[in-house]
Order: C-alpha cells, then sequence, then structure tokens
C-alpha cells in the first residue's frame, strides 16, 4: 500500500505559541485523523524525515510523536517499512449500563444484585431555567452573609495548619462550629448540652437518616404523621421499617392515638415536627407537649424530633423543643443551619447523648471520612461573632412581612380557589386547591411561563384527593410574589372558561 501523501501541514494545524508541546500537538492531530477515518488502518505513514518536512517541524518532533503513537497502539511498526496505521485501534466503544441492549427490557427483569430505593416511574427531567423558583420554603440566599462566609473560607483555606487539622477532626465535624452551636442551641432553645452532644451533617436530610440508622432495623414501627415529611418516610422503610400513621389536625399530632398504640403494640420510634410540621405547617400545642413528653418517658419511646426551621417564628415566643425537657436522653433533636443561610449551603446537626453521638459519628466516617472542615469552620466564626444570630433577626423580619404580604395576596385574590391558614411561623403556606383547579394542570400551565410550582404530587403520599402544595414565601419579593399571584390567577380563568366551555 503507498504512503500517505495527504496535505498534513493544512489538516494538522501547529500552533507554536501554545503551552500544549509541539509533538503533542502532532500526535493528537494524528490521532484526530485516525478516529476520523482519514487514515486508514493498514495505511503507512510518511517516514519521520518526509513527515518533518511535510510538517515543517524538526525530525525529532516527529520520531517523538511517532513514538508516542506507537506506545498508545494508534500506529505500528513495519520491518524495514517504516509505520503504518494499526490494525486494532485503541478506540473505546461505551457499552450501555442497561442489560440485555439488544431486546426490551421489563422491570421485573433487572438485575437483581442492588436494592430498590424507589418503584416509582423515572421522570425525564428537564434542565430548564426557570425565571421564578416557589419552592416548599427555602430561605432567601440574597440577604444572607454569603460574602462573609466565603471570606472567612479563603482565609482558612490559606493557613497551611488547617490541612493538618483536617486529619484529626472527629467525625461529628468542626469542634469550632459544634462548641458554637451548643452554646447558641443552649440559649435559643434551652437545650443543656455541650459540643460532644453535636453531630454536623451535610443538612437535616442527611442528620434524619444517621439518626434512623442508628435506631431503625428491618421490622420495626416507626410512627408518623398523616400527612408527614416525605423523605422522612422513605428513609424509615428503606431501612425496613413500617410506618404507623397517625393523623394530625390544627394542634398537631393526635398524641392520645400515640398513646393508645404503646399501650397495645409499642412502637420502635416517633418522628415528630413539633414547630411548623411539614408540609402542613401546624405547631404541636403546649397541652400535646406535656402529654407526650410523659408517653415518651413513660412507655421509653426513641422521638426523633426534627425542628428544621426553629427561629422562624413570627407571632409568639416558640414552644421549646421536646429534647429540652426531661427526656431521658430519648429524644434525639435535629436542625438546619441550611435553612438559616441557603439551600447551597449544606449543614445541619444531630443533638443526642454523647454515646450515641460518637456511635453516629462512627457510622457517619463509613460514608465519609470527614466533612467540609474550612466550610464549617467559617460558619462557626459566623456564630462567634454574632453575625448569624444578628442575620437571623433579620431574616425574621423580613420573612414575617413578606408572610404578611403573601397572605393578604391569596386571601384578596386567590381565595375562589384555595383555602390556606395563616402560619405562625416557617417559610411557606399550606394551599389546598379547590379539586376543579388540578394542581398537576396548573403546575404545567406556569411552567409554560417560566414559572416552577411542585405539581403536589410529593405530598400525596397515595391520596390523590390531597390537591395541596406548600407555596414558599420566604424567598420572594414582593415583585416575585405579583408576578406568582397574577399568572395563577390567570391560568385557572382559563380552566375554569375551559369547564364552562
Amino acid at each position: 500500500m503507498p504512503v500517505q501523501t495527504l496535505p498534513f501541514h493544512s489538516l494538522i494545524p501547529i500552533d507554536r505559541k501554545a503551552a500544549t508541546p509541539i509533538f503533542q500537538q502532532l500526535t493528537n492531530g494524528l490521532m484526530q485523523l485516525i478516529k476520523a477515518g482519514t487514515l486508514q488502518p493498514g495505511v503507512p505513514l510518511p517516514s519521520s524525515r518526509d513527515m518533518a518536512t511535510l510538517m515543517k517541524l524538526n525530525r525529532t518532533t516527529v520520531v517523538a510523536a511517532y513514538d508516542e503513537l506507537r506506545i498508545q497502539g494508534w500506529i505500528e511498526a513495519i520491518a524495514r517499512k517504516g509505520f503504518a496505521i494499526s490494525g486494532k485501534l485503541p478506540v473505546l466503544h461505551p457499552q450501555s449500563f442497561h442489560a440485555h441492549q439488544h431486546s426490551p427490557v421489563k422491570a421485573a427483569d433487572t438485575p437483581g444484585f442492588y436494592k430498590i430505593i424507589s418503584h416509582e416511574a423515572p421522570v425525564q427531567m428537564q434542565r430548564k431555567v426557570y425565571d421564578l423558583v416557589v419552592g416548599d420554603g427555602y430561605p432567601d440566599a440574597r440577604i444572607a452573609p454569603l460574602q462573609l462566609l466565603i471570606n472567612k473560607y479563603r482565609a482558612l483555606q490559606n493557613r497551611h495548619y488547617k490541612h493538618m487539622a483536617v486529619i484529626n477532626e472527629l467525625p461529628a465535624g468542626s469542634a469550632l462550629l459544634r462548641s458554637e452551636l451548643a452554646t447558641f442551641l443552649s440559649q435559643t432553645r434551652g437545650l443543656n448540652i455541650a459540643a460532644d452532644n453535636i453531630l454536623l451533617s451535610r443538612g437535616a436530610q442527611a442528620a434524619i437518616y444517621l439518626a434512623a440508622q442508628m435506631i431503625v432495623k428491618p421490622g420495626s414501627r416507626v410512627i408518623v404523621g398523616v400527612l408527614n415529611y416525605s423523605k422522612a418516610n422513605k428513609v424509615f422503610e428503606q431501612l425496613g421499617a413500617t410506618l404507623v400513621k397517625v393523623n394530625m389536625d390544627e394542634n398537631g399530632i393526635d398524641v392520645d392515638r400515640i398513646e393508645e398504640i404503646c399501650k397495645t403494640d409499642p412502637p420502635n420510634l416517633l418522628y415528630i415536627i413539633p414547630h411548623h410540621h411539614h408540609p402542613t405547617t401546624v405547631t404541636l400545642s403546649p397541652e400535646r407537649r406535656i402529654k407526650l413528653l410523659n408517653i415518651i418517658r413513660t412507655y421509653r419511646l426513641p422521638v426523633i424530633e426534627d425542628d428544621y426551621d426553629y427561629d422562624f417564628h413570627y407571632e409568639n415566643s416558640p414552644i421549646l423543643p421536646l429534647a429540652s425537657a426531661d427526656h431521658d436522653g430519648l429524644v434525639l433533636y435535629i436542625g438546619s443551619i441550611t435553612k438559616m443561610l441557603s439551600l447551597t449551603i449544606r449543614c445541619g446537626f444531630l443533638v443526642a447523648g454523647t454515646d450515641l453521638i460518637w456511635q453516629a459519628g462512627k457510622l457517619k466516617e463509613l460514608m465519609e471520612l470527614r466533612s467540609d472542615l474550612l466550610m464549617e469552620d467559617a460558619i462557626g466564626y459566623l456564630f462567634k461573632t454574632g453575625e448569624m444570630q444578628r442575620h437571623i433577626a433579620r431574616s425574621v423580619k423580613l420573612y414575617k412581612a413578606r408572610r404578611d404580604t403573601f397572605c393578604n395576596m391569596l386571601e384578596s385574590r386567590l381565595s375562589h380557589i384555595l383555602r390556606f391558614t395563616n402560619p405562625p411561623g416557617g417559610m411557606a403556606v399550606w394551599a389546598l386547591f379547590n379539586p376543579e383547579f388540578s394542581l398537576p394542570v396548573i403546575s404545567k400551565a406556569l411552567a409554560s411561563q417560566g414559572i416552577y410550582l411542585n405539581d403536589g404530587s410529593l405530598y400525596n403520599q397515595g391520596n390523590a384527593a390531597v390537591n395541596g402544595v406548600r407555596l414558599g414565601f420566604a424567598a420572594m419579593n414582593e415583585e416575585e410574589m405579583e408576578i406568582f399571584v397574577l399568572k395563577v390567577a390567570e391560568c385557572t380563568s382559563k380552566i375554569s372558561g375551559a369547564a364552562n366551555m
């Protein structure tokens, strides 16, 4: 076969000012020609001398390029003839992770070597950028002291001793942040704790998972409210628990029913959100709290108390958590720093007895050897300087005003399509839409106009009759609220018009 006489000089541009070595540019160029099929397997290449002349390069450069191609398997040496394109090119052909790609596969035919986390049908996610996102209760990152946090993080990063400190830090997390949190939680929640009672996690959800892992076993029975935080339900079920669902009303979970269950068939765990229950935002009444604490002590009932947004209360002072009372170490308390700052700052905490925290730390270590110590330290400095406390105070004032504005808008302009209760705290309103206004339909209509709203399926939990959704107000300013309410009014008006035709 004749030697290739292609115009290599025009096919392979060489940039003598580039950081990439010239021999590597030639190597990459020839590889691209081979991949494109311009140079076919078996075809001889020009000698190093001839290629140097064609490319106007030093022969040593060409020899280095040819040698690299030979080592990688793109070309092969031919005795007394030089080099030719290899007959077995090192081109990887990616294989699909789908089993039996040659034929359709049913769900029951998939490999059984891994756990099934969810039986829900996979949804094709649209990576759409929305003009407005109405979440289910998020903080407004625009008002958070994130620049101070970033500056402190950078300063810590530049201190070389921190890189050694991170190796020796306990899996429970930053000693500074745990110490500052112990003081903060004692002052704001009445918790009599020290740093050793706190484990840091990447958000409250991770803390729920770790706490559940310490208690729940296959066959465990876990009491939850109806409705309940769906991600917590899924954690318990994934660990092999059976959910014992207890009704809720405007005063929180039915404590009398919990006592009946404890008497007849004692459960292994109670999961409860006393403040601003998710998703309904109701708060457990003081009377029920007192009775529940007696039940916890009497029946030795372990409890996960999820208090994800305790600091955001807008009426009277919030009632102290269950964990602040005498509970014989049975209450595991969970909170979120993410809710104080921004969704992108993943930080939560678990408060419990020192031995449980130690054991949970060893469990956490199996998932991640260490957390982001520098970020946790930076957050710790926000608490130490009082900046976090000042930010929370400012946020409470702002979010209360936003709650009032938003609820006034809902009442005056959307009361014909939904009903709600003005929440005493938190960052969201629980809105139940009238049956004729399907949330999936509304959600789709809003999405077409650049507005994201959950379609409500997250809260149904097997009951499609629940046509409700959490409307997060904390992260919306008044202009954004106006846009949202206007667009909801417009799309529901069209739905009504279509139904009357």
